[in-house]
């Protein structure tokens, strides 16, 4: 099981199970959400998922039909977002889980669209779109 919560810790969350497809995304869309200089994301189950704590506290931006993005409205902390296309899962941006997590980090993608300042740090694949399993 993990744990987690925003900055402020009005919202709060646990997933029951495995996070999966674990990747660190350079694209100019996580970039912009996230801050930095790529996001990592995992997949979990929405079965595995819930909010324990918080859900008042949680706003929505829909940013392409069908693509939801879940947020923290006092601080801003990305919670997760999903695909209606598939609403088995969820995707999460793993900076707000509070547990160290036992699943790696497989590849990055989208190097192409990196930031000009970024410089890769770790030895992972690198792709410039999805990795090829996806």
């Amino acid at each position: 099981m993990y744990q987690g919560s925003c900055l402020c810790k009005k919202i709060a969350i646990k997933i029951d199970g495995p996070i999966s497809s674990i990747i660190h995304c350079h694209c100019s869309l996580c970039r912009k959400s996230s801050g930095t200089a790529y996001a990592t994301n995992g997949f979990v189950a929405r079965s595995d998922f819930t909010i324990t704590k918080g859900q008042d506290s949680l706003s929505m931006f829909e940013f392409k039909p069908g693509r939801n993005r879940y947020f923290c409205s006092k601080c801003g902390s990305p919670v997760y977002s999903e695909n209606l296309a598939d609403i088995t899962r969820l995707r999460l941006r793993l900076g707000i889980l509070d547990s160290d997590i036992t699943q790696r980090p497989i590849s990055h993608n989208f190097c192409s669209s990196k930031a000009n300042w970024e410089e890769f740090d770790a030895q992972l694949p690198h792709y410039d779109g999805f990795e090829p399993s996806r």
